[in-house]
């Protein structure tokens, strides 16, 4: 067993041991390096009462390198690209950013786990930086006219509300 296997199997079971409040997992096809996540959307927040579905997928060098984290459910959001894939700075590769923009601390670092993953993915649902898009639109609308970006945003919980 990899040093990655072990970890991941220690960190599901932890998961499952002391889950977070709106948050289940599993695993894809029994594969310990793909979860299957679903998150309620957070109170207070645009998302709140949304169903999300969302998949971590861990590379055979974590903790070393980060996992990518796609959701599968469709979302409007300036940090989560159109195929669903999250950008936020912990799971960028660690080292020094070659935008400049963001501190080396604030990269992936080995001493993260998919506890803090999921626990940020969460946060930045309720605290988008419009700064550094991904999704380049969403992140126009939200500052400019966030009346319409309400609307877009709640298009995808009524949405996720519907998914099987």
């Amino acid at each position: 067993m990899s040093r990655c296997t072990r970890l991941l199997a220690k960190e599901f079971q932890d998961f499952v041991n002391q889950p977070e409040p709106g948050i289940s997992i599993g695993l894809v096809n029994d594969d310990i390096t793909v979860w299957r996540i679903l998150l309620e959307g957070p109170q207070d927040t645009l998302f709140a009462s949304g169903l999300f579905k969302a998949e971590i997928r861990f590379p055979d060098e974590y903790p070393d390198k980060p996992p990518k984290f796609v959701f599968k459910s469709e979302m409007y959001h300036p940090n989560i690209f159109t195929d669903g894939s999250v950008c936020i700075s912990i799971l960028h590769a660690p080292g020094d950013d070659p935008n400049a923009y963001e501190q080396r601390s604030e990269r992936w670092l080995p001493v993260h786990s998919a506890r803090s993953v999921i626990l940020s993915v969460v946060s930045m649902l309720g605290d988008p930086n419009p700064e550094s898009p991904a999704n380049v639109d969403a992140a126009k609308m939200f500052r400019e006219n966030s009346v319409e970006y309400k609307k877009r945003v709640l298009k995808c919980v009524r949405k996720s509300q519907d998914e099987d």
